[in-house]
């Protein structure tokens, strides 16, 4: 009788072990993809390699998702050659009800023994995943011995997201041949937020709706067809509040406090900070002269201004610098306000806050209040349509 070769192993080493992680769940995707047809040669006959979902509904689920991944990690593919076992989307790893089950635990080890015993000669593994609790032995035995790619969504409550964004924003488009006008890509970042795939979607969608005949993206398109979020929302008020549009901040207010949003989130997410970024940046123009055309002479123009002169601007929390973005998205409207007016402003706001926190007065009424005062202070055009 013909007794089957026994596989032979060989130990951990990078070369067949590969893990793509990180909580930007479509640059963990795309990048994972390439990395599987790279290591498959772009073929997959469906015999060779094998994929296995790694979605578990259960702590059950993930243990039996662990023995099939060992089960298949140990089978040496029918007809010879190397092999490309990939885990993909593995939701059981991370700090989760899931993830720290005993049922799951058990599974976790099972594979992470079978890895440290090393794989068959010719057998690969890729692993994808959001989110892995980086405590544990499994993650650690995988930073150590894969090659490891991590792919983390921009933080958006860290300072300077927003030109994190803009930056993946115009090197996304530029794939496309696409180009922003610079009021289109600052909605457009607050619109599609900080998720790759989000981003690559309107991306795609406005790519479609300019066909060839036009390649350049305006305030308007953007509009037309990037969804509005509840952050962008946050935006679109203090946008209206700053171009004196008080009907359209109205009608947004209105619509969020009808979906049970609270007038004093409202104030602090909405308001507040428009109007403080108003002042600050009038300021800034009418005694530093800083240029508003570029955000990069913007910025630099504030970043080189002596220790003194910045210590009073909003800094970022790693100490790098001034927190130019929020001061810059007012800069090109500031120059319609006169600083008396923004004081005035910052007084009524202030007045107001103070209003929707000690006094029984309908919320509703302060803040329409509040907003055409705001627009009131804009000189031109504008002031005259809020009147």
């Amino acid at each position: 009788m013909c007794v089957p070769a026994k596989p032979k192993f060989a130990t951990p080493k990078p070369g067949n072990l590969f893990a793509v992680v990180g909580s930007d769940d479509g640059q963990v995707r795309e990048e994972a993809l390439k990395l599987h047809n790279k290591l498959t040669g772009g073929t997959d006959d469906g015999f060779t390699h094998e994929t296995l979902d790694g979605i578990a509904d259960n702590a059950e689920s993930a243990h039996e998702i662990c023995s099939a991944t060992v089960q298949s990690l140990l089978t040496l593919p029918m007809f010879g050659g190397d092999k490309v076992v990939w885990l993909r989307n593995a939701n059981f790893l991370g700090d989760t009800v899931t993830g720290r089950a005993k049922r799951t635990e058990a599974g976790v080890e099972s594979l992470l023994a079978t890895l440290e015993k090393g794989l068959p000669e010719g057998v690969k593994f890729l692993l994808t995943a959001q989110g892995i609790d980086k405590r544990r032995s499994f993650w650690k035995f995988i930073q150590k011995n894969a090659e490891v790619l991590t792919f983390d969504r921009i933080d958006t409550s860290r300072d300077g997201w927003e030109d994190q964004v803009a930056a993946l924003v115009h090197k996304r488009a530029g794939e496309l041949d696409l180009t922003f006008t610079p009021d289109a890509l600052q909605l457009f970042v607050m619109l599609a937020g900080e998720q790759t795939r989000q981003i690559d979607n309107e991306l795609e969608k406005l790519d479609l709706y300019l066909g060839s005949a036009r390649r350049e993206v305006t305030e308007d398109d953007v509009r037309v067809l990037v969804p509005l979020s509840r952050a962008a929302v946050v935006f679109e008020i203090g946008r209206a509040l700053q171009t004196g549009h008080a009907a359209r901040a109205i009608q947004l207010v209105d619509q969020q406090l009808a979906a049970d949003e609270s007038a004093i989130g409202i104030m602090r997410a909405s308001i507040i900070g428009v109007v403080r970024n108003l002042f600050m940046a009038r300021l800034i123009i009418d005694k530093f002269k800083a240029p508003v055309g570029s955000y990069n002479a913007f910025a630099g123009a504030l970043n080189r201004l002596p220790e003194a002169d910045r210590a009073w601007l909003p800094q970022k929390k790693d100490g790098s610098g001034v927190n130019v973005f929020p001061i810059y998205l007012c800069a090109a409207n500031a120059g319609n306000f006169d600083l008396d007016a923004l004081l005035g402003v910052m007084e009524s706001t202030l007045a107001a806050d103070r209003a929707l926190v000690t006094t029984g007065l309908d919320h509703r009424l302060i803040l329409h209040r509040l907003m055409i005062q705001i627009a009131a202070a804009r000189r031109g055009p504008a002031k005259r349509r809020a009147s």
